[in-house]
């Protein structure tokens, strides 16, 4: 019993610390969170050649778009599908938009990471000019 419990608190505290640190490093909830850069923001302009629907490890369903420029043909990270709904924010193929972003490496391929789209005029605000997500929790939120 009593090495069933030091494991219970072991394994509590370790939680606890992990968790503590991540938080502290600016890694909150969603996608690409801790990857964010400031540093490699780029603006592109572009057309939708595709909108998917991606299931993240926890089940929740992100938004990536498929972004044709005159340069470069970017995978765009932009977020979880029900904080864009909520915007009343839509996406489709052949609409033109423009992109301000980090571009990183993920899995091997450049992605660039949304921090704010604009679309007819309307602009979707995702994350701060630190790269914290608008749907993360708590104080963190905001500019």
């Amino acid at each position: 019993m009593k090495s069933w419990v030091s494991l219970l608190i072991g394994a509590s505290l370790a939680f606890t610390f992990a968790t503590t640190a991540a938080f502290a490093q600016g890694r909150g909830y969603g996608t690409g969170t801790s990857m964010y850069d400031p540093k490699t923001e780029v603006t592109v302009k572009g057309t939708i050649e595709d909108v998917q629907q991606q299931t993240g490890r926890r089940g929740w369903s992100g938004t990536h778009l498929v972004l044709k420029t005159d340069a470069a043909t970017f995978d765009v990270h932009v977020g979880p599908s029900a904080y864009i709904a909520q915007q009343k924010f839509t996406f489709a193929k052949g609409d033109t938009i423009e992109v301000v972003g980090s571009k990183v490496t993920i899995a091997g391929k450049e992605a660039l990471l949304a921090r704010e789209i604009t679309k007819d005029g309307k602009t979707l605000v995702l994350r701060n000019a630190q790269g914290i997500p608008q749907w993360s929790r708590g104080p963190r939120r905001g500019n």
